[in-house]
């Protein structure tokens, strides 16, 4: 330190000078239509995108010319781009009137969307309105997750993929969000095995700015340089680490269709952060268990309204924010399986005016150390997690995907938990987690 005092004091003496600091970038693309073969050839409808962004569209898309592979009605893709000190991105593209392999798939409609955005400290990006209307595959309707296609392949729905890095002074983000992907395990309708058809394709990207390096002018020796970003666990910032959880299987937190905002590391009021992602669905969808493990701190504060703990059985620790109500079999010490249903996606406590969602937070048992800033960002786990397919008992149909033929779904049943507040337990208190395993009565009210 008093070396590098020293060549400073020197440089200030010749007179230094701050250079502005070079540019974030971005970029987007986006197809209505997108092929990819095992070759890795790539063919699709018109493409809009770059730096600078563009729109395209045309009255219908065919493949091959005849149609025998994807036909669609009007198609449209659009991007924008923005660059500077903060670079912003979006990709938007939708198809309509969709038919795959003359018929044996079709959708009226499929649209994906994605953003970006980097600034001087960090790189992030959202999806939300990403869906498909009205699916069909094989004679059968579709709303969320994946489905198979007989013994040739299989298709997935709104899935988004993102990928983060960390370079020497820069931080790059890159999302992907598909509407409707469709995978060939076996050649079918004249397409080879391994091909991918990909509906509704929205790309973007950003990168933020290097921060500037002074010129110190000719002082002999090294010149003084910014020290790297840190790269291990600290205190009072996002982390970059992804530390592996064991306790598997493990399923998404959220039963049935949603979207999704991933805004972990972005800045909040005073000096906080995100610690965590947002899942966007509707009022009263089923939340469930992500993992087999015990469940505690299940109450309401002021901030996260109803909120529960979860602890697997490695002691990765995962929460649940914003909930409308709890399950009948959600309390201190309940032991639950993953994909059993805790509660329902609500908007207690203070949303910041975000439409309904549930907040969930990812911590690490290696991270515990750190306290509230040892949460890692979620998105990467939640993209290899298992969207479960059913539940053990009727849902609302208020939100639920509607399936021709069917009985109308009673409400679930609800039994909130009384009006006790405990807004000053930690969640991440060993001594709160202590607590809540302890046998007792559990303050619950009489509803439904």
């Amino acid at each position: 330190m008093a070396v590098l005092g020293a060549v400073v004091a020197a440089g200030g003496a010749i007179g230094a000078t701050s250079p502005e600091p070079s540019g974030a970038t971005a970029s987007a693309k986006a197809l209505a239509v997108r092929i990819v073969f095992p070759t890795g050839r790539v063919v699709g409808s018109a493409a809009a995108g770059g730096d600078k962004g563009g729109t395209a569209a045309s009255g219908s898309y065919a493949y091959p010319a005849d149609g025998s592979a994807i036909v669609t009605g009007a198609t449209k893709a659009v991007t924008t781009a923005a660059a500077g000190k903060i670079a912003t991105s979006s990709s938007t593209s939708s198809a309509a009137n969709i038919s795959l392999f003359d018929g044996e798939i079709t959708a009226d409609s499929a649209a994906a969307h994605a953003s970006a955005s980097g600034s001087a400290r960090q790189a992030g990006g959202a999806f939300g309105g990403t869906s498909v209307s009205n699916l069909q595959a094989l004679g059968r309707p579709h709303a969320f997750g994946r489905a198979g296609l007989g013994n040739w392949g299989y298709l997935v729905i709104a899935t988004h993929t993102t990928k983060r890095t960390v370079g020497f002074d820069t931080h790059a983000y890159e999302g992907v969000s598909i509407a409707l992907d469709v995978h060939l395990v076996t050649g079918h309708g004249g397409l080879p095995a391994g091909t991918e058809i990909e509906v509704g394709y929205a790309e973007t990207s950003s990168e933020t700015a290097a921060p500037a390096i002074a010129d110190f002018g000719p002082v002999a020796g090294d010149q003084p340089r910014l020290l790297p970003a840190a790269t291990g666990p600290l205190v009072g910032v996002p982390q970059e680490v992804e530390p592996e959880l064991t306790a598997a299987p493990y399923v998404y937190p959220v039963y049935g269709s949603t979207s999704s905002s991933d805004s972990y590391g972005n800045a909040k009021q005073g000096n906080a952060y995100q610690h965590g992602i947002d899942i966007f669905g509707g009022l009263g969808q089923p939340i469930v268990a992500a993992a087999a493990g015990s469940l505690y701190s299940v109450g309401w504060n002021h901030a996260s309204g109803n909120r529960l703990w979860l602890r697997d059985r490695q002691g990765n620790q995962f929460l649940y924010a914003h909930l409308s109500a709890f399950s009948t079999l959600t309390a201190n010490g309940a032991h639950v399986r993953a994909g059993q249903v805790i509660g329902f996606m609500g908007d207690t406590g203070n949303t910041g005016g975000l439409a309904t969602h549930l907040h969930f937070e990812v911590h690490p048992v290696s991270m515990l150390f750190l306290g509230f800033d040892g949460a890692v960002d979620p998105t990467p786990y939640l993209a290899s997690w298992r969207h479960i397919a059913s539940l053990a008992f009727p849902v609302a149909t208020g939100w639920a995907p509607k399936v021709p033929g069917t009985i109308r779904a009673p409400e679930p049943g609800v039994v909130p938990l009384g009006a006790t507040d405990i807004s000053t337990a930690n969640g991440l208190d060993p001594a709160s987690l202590r607590r809540s395993l302890k046998p007792g009565p559990v303050p619950h009210s009489a509803g439904g």
